[in-house]
């Protein structure tokens, strides 16, 4: 549960030294101003310190993600994760100098009881190795993924946000459960090793799309659910993930209010901009 929290820590503070680096090699004009789409920036972006830690961050919390879902349920991790949102919210109150609304800090709040809720009530990592088709059925829902970012990126902006976000969230959660089912790395003829690396890529480009253009706040809420529901159901169903011993209660409330606190904060799933003067929600993104 440590390395949980660890890598929420690092996907959340990574966040937050990215947008202020991508903000400030930001020029604001010149090919691709326009459009909203700039080859040069990612170059541009990753000159700049902050970018590089948060890169740095990014992937020492994945290798926290994959200790923390090697050791406890999924429905924990995947809960875990979604606490990110929350450290993306204090840093950002900090080095961005954004200001939270007393709404916003009590859903901090509120994340923070629902992981010591889960914390208390979460038991070991099951060791049942599930249906022998779930890692093809994990396949081809890493394909699907692929397919609806496709089909999602011709809706209108709202519909598209949501659509994108959510497929980004099942990308992601397709991740955390092929972790659970790789034993050997370097086993090429494992289907979830596969539905791991094309599940990671299509959640990256869905959700880097859905922020591109429309509703922050919608995109990564629909990615709070697909991580974490879904995941949450196969590792009880097929994995073996269990509660302490008469904790069950403890365990749905604990993970409810966690992701419900983390919905509250979804307009923090891309670092939002300081609001420049204290007006009716100046600022606000989403």
């Amino acid at each position: 549960m440590i390395c949980a929290l660890a890598s929420a820590v690092c996907f959340g503070t990574a966040t937050v030294l990215q947008a202020a680096a991508t903000r400030a090699a930001e020029p604001g004009s010149g090919a691709g101003a326009g459009s909203g789409v700039d080859a040069a920036l990612l170059l541009r972006a990753v000159r700049q310190w902050r970018y590089v830690v948060g890169l740095a961050l990014d992937g020492l919390g994945f290798v926290f993600q994959i200790v923390a879902l090697r050791s406890v349920p999924i429905y924990a991790v995947g809960a875990a994760l979604a606490a990110s949102l929350a450290v993306t919210a204090v840093v950002a109150s900090r080095l961005l100098k954004v200001r939270l609304s007393g709404t916003e800090w009590a859903a901090v709040a509120v994340v923070c009881a629902g992981l010591a809720l889960l914390g208390l009530s979460s038991g070991a990592e099951g060791s049942d190795p599930g249906p022998s088709s779930l890692p093809w059925w994990l396949l081809g829902v890493a394909a699907a993924v692929l397919a609806a970012g496709v089909v999602g990126g011709r809706l209108p902006d709202r519909s598209r946000a949501l659509v994108l976000g959510l497929g980004a969230g099942c990308g992601f959660g397709v991740v955390e459960v092929a972790v659970r089912l790789i034993d050997d790395p370097f086993d090429l003829t494992n289907p979830a090793l596969y539905a791991l690396l094309l599940g990671g890529g299509a959640a990256f480009l869905l959700l880097t799309s859905a922020l591109s253009r429309g509703s922050v706040t919608t995109a990564t809420a629909g990615m709070v659910i697909g991580e974490t529901i879904g995941p949450a159901l196969v590792g009880v169903t097929w994995l073996g993930d269990r509660t302490r011993d008469g904790l069950g209660w403890l365990t749905v409330t604990g993970f409810a209010v966690a992701v419900a606190g983390a919905l509250a904060l979804a307009r923090f799933g891309e670092a939002p901009t300081p609001d420049p003067a204290p007006l009716r929600g100046a600022g606000r993104r989403g």
